[in-house]
């Protein structure tokens, strides 16, 4: 009969509290404390502030806001003043135009900054590089310097007052080509490229069914910030439209409040019409956009 000696654990073997914390801690969730939620609520305030104090603004009248210290509540008159502001900017006439501006150039700029994007990352070709820097190169240029020769162009094709005139200079940004192929370069694999090759998929065929599915997260992005870029626009369409024509938000409501003592609140009323618009449009689609941002981030 033979026995069998096992060797008696050592402390060195046996798992340490801080072990077993750690091991705790990387099987469970996070939970944020409660100085994370205090910055969190400062950060909240701060960024809802300048938005409620419109509102309050456009709910007083001229002396009110006139005094010392100004008002941090609402009055009375909040409805009549969004009323007679859309009334006398002809707002809704302004946001049809606006959205059609905006979501116009935000597709155009989405669908051309991926492709433009995807050839820059993925194709080789000769001057890629050359190419590459002229784009970058265009963003340094300030954009009041192309004002007077662009001003030209669209006079000289009868396009002032007009809404192609606001349209067509922004369906190419450089920022958009930059952004998406910065964006590919990592969420595009070569192999999966390859791939669709060796399949015989044209090059068209590769951007509508590999490229356009892998750059979702970032084509959702890119077109809200466009978007939001094209609707809050100012100078370019205060130069060539006009308010009686076919105005845009912003040029609409650069028009309130004229006179020897201009009335702030219903300049305010209309800022709070034209920002109403973009809180709707994000707070129906920023969950997928948020969603999306997240999944191509475990994707890369």
């Amino acid at each position: 009969m033979t026995t069998t000696l096992t060797k008696p654990p050592t402390p060195e073997d046996a798992p340490t509290k801080r072990q077993g914390a750690k091991a705790g801690r990387a099987g469970g969730h996070m939970h944020a404390g409660p100085i994370a939620y205090i910055i969190l609520a400062l950060f909240t305030i701060g960024s809802l502030f300048p938005l409620v104090w419109t509102a309050i603004a456009a709910s007083r009248d001229n002396n009110r806001l006139a005094q010392t210290p100004p008002p941090f509540w609402f009055g009375g008159g909040l409805f009549d003043k969004l009323e007679l502001a859309w009334d006398n900017a002809n707002m809704g006439e302004a946001m049809v135009n606006t959205t059609l501006v905006a979501g116009t150039s935000a597709i155009t700029i989405v669908l051309l900054s991926t492709i433009a994007g995807f050839a820059f990352a993925k194709l080789r070709f000769r001057g890629r590089g050359a190419l590459l820097l002229i784009v970058i190169g265009t963003m340094m240029v300030p954009p009041q310097l192309m004002i007077i020769p662009l001003y030209m162009v669209v006079a000289e094709l009868g396009w002032t007052d007009q809404l192609q005139a606001v349209i067509l200079p922004s369906l190419v940004n450089a920022f958009g080509v930059f952004f998406m192929r910065q964006y590919l370069v990592q969420a595009l694999p070569d192999e999966v490229i390859e791939a669709a090759r060796v399949d015989g998929a044209s090059s068209w065929r590769v951007v509508w069914h590999v490229v356009f599915p892998a750059a979702r997260p970032a084509m959702a992005v890119l077109g809200m910030l466009m978007f939001v870029q094209t609707w809050n626009d100012f100078l370019w369409p205060f130069l060539v439209l006009t308010q009686t024509g076919s105005p845009t938000v912003q040029v609409a409501v650069a028009g309130l409040g004229r006179g020897f003592t201009p009335d702030q609140s219903l300049i305010m009323a209309g800022a709070l019409l034209g920002t109403l618009p973009l809180l709707i449009v994000f707070a129906i689609f920023g969950k997928q956009i948020v969603g999306g941002i997240m999944q191509g981030a475990v994707k890369g």
